[in-house]
């Protein structure tokens, strides 16, 4: 029993890839010996593109360099010559074991600049955005549905004007705006929901509030029903010297071409279907779920809110379950519970999905949430489980009060330092010096995370150790570790994509199709 808080340090998780090598870095592991799931068949990558022509130029070019060999950064001064983080990017042959072609299996390159430039500037920002989401969706589905054989995932490449414009708070020039169809107001389309118009065209032009007004949440909410997995990317990512500023510089800052291929290159096998690693040496029968929760934008009721629970396995494979609608926002506490039913009906799904995989139900089930449990949303989970299965409710947050820990020398506290303040709640640091890269990549002095035992019964020390190491398979990058674990980072991001156009459809998905 812990009577006063102590410091302790985890070791930095392993990770295993092929022939059950172990090692920390995902980039180390992929050099020396490859994916995992890596077999004697070897996968081909088939994607699609579609962008401008000029993006789909850009793209081809990008495509074609990672081929190949591409070396790490040249040192800019004597102080920056050892940069153990950087690794030079093998080829994606090399580096995933599978056939990698510079040209897409369908590229559609025929976006008209002038169409979208003009869709991206209707006064109206949910028409706007819609609009412009169209002309990448509805050729998309065109292809999708006459092809034999389509591909596993899609390039969006997106022009830097629609990045710049297609979020919320983007401000279009008022002498660039242009007049659109829809006239109704906000405010009068929510009143629609419970008083509706007698009038048809009242309630269409309603429904554009139903879609977001953020072009990356709302494509990917729109392609979710056809099961459509996309990789989003700039054009100033790809092809950064083809975009100066007026003083002859970059358009904007981007990260050395080996990174940049290592990122997306770990995004491109993991969304063809593929694992590129698994967290090594971890306890059989564990399940982890991250609770998703958003408001409702489109709704009056405030306290609506999607809801769905994120699912991992040790190895990385990810499924969302989509949740019921309903009124889970607490406007006096300002956090989501669900009620009794839904709570239950929501981790029987999840259990319901893990027997049916491993011909059993988990032996543990840790639910992480960044807010506590109540007492009728715990007594749902809890009947939705089955009685063998050691249930056990995790809070794991930013820690709000502040606390630094410091050692000396030239570099911070290093990640896996704890601060267990008792047998039930510790801070964690998740960031700071990692002796395998020799740095803290970070600009400031890290600060904890904090993790607290709310519900059932497990160490600290082992929920410690599982959530540094759920901080280790985001397979969308390729970094040594993020600074959340997986069953909270993306929380937000899969709500808010469950919230950007009407749901239908399969309400189990896998992870992929979100990020």
């Amino acid at each position: 029993m812990i009577i006063s808080p102590t410091v302790s340090y985890f070791e930095e998780p392993l990770l295993e890839f092929k022939f059950g090598q172990k090692l920390v870095y995902p980039r180390d592991g992929l050099f020396l010996y490859g994916p995992v799931d890596e077999s004697k068949d070897t996968k081909q990558i088939r994607y699609g593109v579609i962008s401008t022509p000029s993006g789909l130029k850009h793209f081809k070019e990008w495509a074609t360099s990672i081929k190949g060999f591409i070396n790490t950064p040249e040192p800019t001064n004597r102080s920056k010559e050892n940069q153990p983080h950087h690794v030079p990017f093998p080829g994606f042959a090399e580096a995933f074991g599978a056939e990698w072609s510079a040209e897409p299996t369908i590229a559609l390159g025929e976006i008209d600049p002038q169409e979208l430039a003009k869709a991206l500037r209707i006064e109206n920002r949910h028409e706007a955005i819609k609009s412009v989401v169209d002309l990448f969706v509805n050729p998309i589905l065109k292809k999708v549905n006459s092809a034999e054989n389509p591909p596993l995932f899609w390039f969006v490449v997106v022009p830097e004007d629609v990045f710049q414009l297609g979020r919320p708070q983007s401000q279009v020039p008022r002498g660039e705006r242009v007049r659109g169809k829809v006239t109704i107001t906000r405010a009068k389309a929510q009143q629609l929901e419970t008083s509706p118009s007698l009038f048809s065209s009242d309630q269409e032009e309603a429904d554009i509030y139903k879609y977001a007004a953020h072009f990356r949440r709302q494509l990917k909410a729109r392609l979710l029903k056809d099961k459509i997995v996309t990789q989003l990317v700039r054009e100033t990512t790809l092809a950064p010297t083809s975009f100066l500023n007026s003083a002859g510089r970059l358009l904007r800052p981007v990260e050395d071409p080996a990174t940049i291929a290592w990122k997306l290159g770990t995004g491109c096998y993991y969304k063809a279907g593929g694992r590129p690693w698994q967290l090594a040496d971890v306890r059989p029968g564990v399940c982890y779920v991250g609770l998703v929760y958003k408001q409702n934008d489109s709704s009056q009721d405030r306290s609506y809110s999607v809801c769905a629970a994120q699912m991992f396995l040790s190895n990385g494979d990810g499924i969302v379950f989509r949740g019921a609608l309903g009124p889970w926002y607490h406007t006096e506490k300002r956090e989501f519970h669900l009620d009794r039913k839904s709570a239950r009906e929501l981790i029987s799904t999840v259990v319901a999905s893990y027997t049916e995989s491993h011909g059993g139900p988990p032996q543990e089930l840790f639910i992480h949430a960044q807010a506590a449990f109540s007492y009728e949303e715990w007594e749902g989970f809890s009947e939705g489980c089955p009685a063998a299965t050691n249930l056990v409710g995790i809070q794991i947050n930013d820690a709000k009060d502040g606390l630094k820990l410091f050692r000396p020398g030239k570099y911070p506290v290093m990640r896996g330092m704890a601060l267990k303040m008792d047998d039930r709640q510790a801070y964690l640091w998740t960031s700071g010096y990692v002796p395998r890269l020799d740095t803290y990549i970070g600009p400031e002095t890290p600060n904890p995370i904090f993790v607290k035992v709310l519900r059932g019964e497990c160490p600290i020390d082992t929920v410690l150790k599982d959530v540094l190491g759920l901080t280790k398979i985001n397979f969308n990058s390729c970094l040594l570790n993020d600074r959340m674990p997986v069953t909270i980072k993306f929380a937000n991001a899969v709500g808010e994509v469950l919230n950007s156009a009407p749901q239908e459809g399969d309400p189990k998905l896998p992870f992929k199709f979100y990020i």
